[in-house]
C-alpha cells in the first residue's frame, strides 16, 4: 500500500482544470493563496512503478519488498502541501464525458484495479483509488472525486492502511467515523453507497512487526453491520479471498497485501452482482 509513497512523482499529478458540470471557478486575487490552479504539472511515467504494478498483478510472480522509506519522516514538497491528494485526479476528472455511472474510491487495491481489468473501468465506471491513502485522506477528496462527478453509485473500499498506521496511529473509531463520513455525504447527494470489505492481510511487507488478521476481521464485523443497518450493500471480499489462517493467499496474492489478477478476478464477479443495477448494460451480447 505504499507504492504512492515509494514513486512519489507518479502518484502525485495533474494540472488542474474544472469539471465541466461544475460552475468555472473564478481568478482568486494574485495576492493570496488562493489560486486557480494549484497543483504541478504532470510527472513522467515511472518505469519502476510500472514494473512493480506488473509484479504484484501477474499471478504466480516472486515479489520482493523494495526498500521502504522511514515512516516518521516529516512530509515535505508536494505530499505536505496536498496531503489528501487533490491534486491527483483533477485533470481526470475536468476530461470525463458522459455519465458517470459508478465510482470506486479507495487505496492501491482499488487504484490497481484498473490496471488488472481495465475493460471494467469503461463506460461511465471510475477508478479513483490512491495508494498509501488512509480513510482520512479519502474524506478530504470524497467531495471532488466522488460527489462532483454525480455518479449513480460509489463503491467505497478502505481500511487496509488505516490499520497499518500509514498516515500515523490512528483509533478503530476515527476509522468508522471516516466511513460513515463519506457513506452519510454520498447518501445525502443521492449516491447509492456500496461498501467494499477490507481485504485480508496477514502481514504487511512495509511494516513486518503488525499481524493485522484479527482486527481486519473485526472491522469488517463492523462494516457489514453499519451497512445493513443503513441500508447500503455490503461486498464480502474478505470471506472470498481469505485463507484459514487469515491470509490473502499466494494464489490470489504475491505480496500478500494486493490481490494479483485472479485475486481481482473473484473481486470483479461479486462487485458485478452488487453493483449490477448500475453498470453499464452488455455490449453486442458480451457480459460487462
Amino acid at each position: 500500500m505504499l507504492i504512492s509513497i515509494l514513486f512519489a512523482a507518479q502518484s502525485m499529478a495533474l494540472a488542474s482544470t474544472t469539471p465541466a458540470s461544475i460552475a468555472p471557478v473564478q481568478a482568486a486575487p494574485a495576492d493570496t493563496a488562493m489560486v486557480v490552479d494549484p497543483c504541478p504539472p504532470p510527472a513522467a511515467p515511472n518505469s519502476g512503478r510500472a514494473a512493480m504494478v506488473q509484479t504484484i498483478l501477474t499471478p504466480n510472480t516472486a515479489f520482493t519488498p523494495p526498500p521502504v522509506p522511514l515512516r516518521d519522516q516529516p512530509l515535505t514538497g508536494q505530499a505536505a502541501r496536498d496531503w489528501p491528494a487533490l491534486c491527483r485526479y483533477r485533470t481526470e476528472n475536468a476530461a470525463l464525458t458522459g455519465p458517470v455511472r459508478v465510482v470506486f474510491m479507495g487505496d492501491s487495491i482499488t487504484e490497481l484495479w484498473k490496471a488488472a481489468d481495465p475493460d471494467f473501468f469503461t463506460g461511465g465506471v471510475v477508478d479513483r483509488g490512491i495508494s498509501g491513502q488512509t480513510s482520512a485522506q479519502m474524506v478530504l477528496r470524497f467531495q471532488q472525486d466522488v460527489v462532483a462527478l454525480k455518479p449513480r453509485a460509489v463503491h467505497i473500499m478502505a481500511g487496509t492502511n488505516d490499520v497499518a498506521g500509514n498516515t500515523g496511529p490512528t483509533t478503530e473509531q476515527a476509522y468508522k467515523d471516516n466511513i460513515t463520513a463519506m457513506a452519510t455525504l454520498a447518501h445525502a447527494n443521492g449516491i447509492r453507497v456500496v461498501i467494499g470489505a477490507i481485504p485480508p492481510a496477514a502481514h504487511f511487507w512495509w511494516a513486518p512487526a503488525m499481524k493485522p488478521a484479527p482486527q481486519i476481521v473485526r472491522l469488517n464485523h463492523w462494516l457489514a453491520d453499519y451497512a445493513r443497518r443503513n441500508g447500503f450493500v455490503f461486498v464480502d471480499y474478505h470471506r472470498a479471498l481469505t485463507a484459514s489462517d487469515g491470509s490473502l493467499p499466494p494464489s490470489f496474492a504475491n505480496d500478500g497485501v494486493h490481490p494479483n489478477r485472479a485475486g481481482y478476478a473473484v473481486m470483479q464477479a461479486q462487485a458485478r452482482t452488487a453493483l449490477k443495477p448500475y453498470l453499464p448494460p452488455p455490449s453486442n451480447g458480451v457480459r460487462r
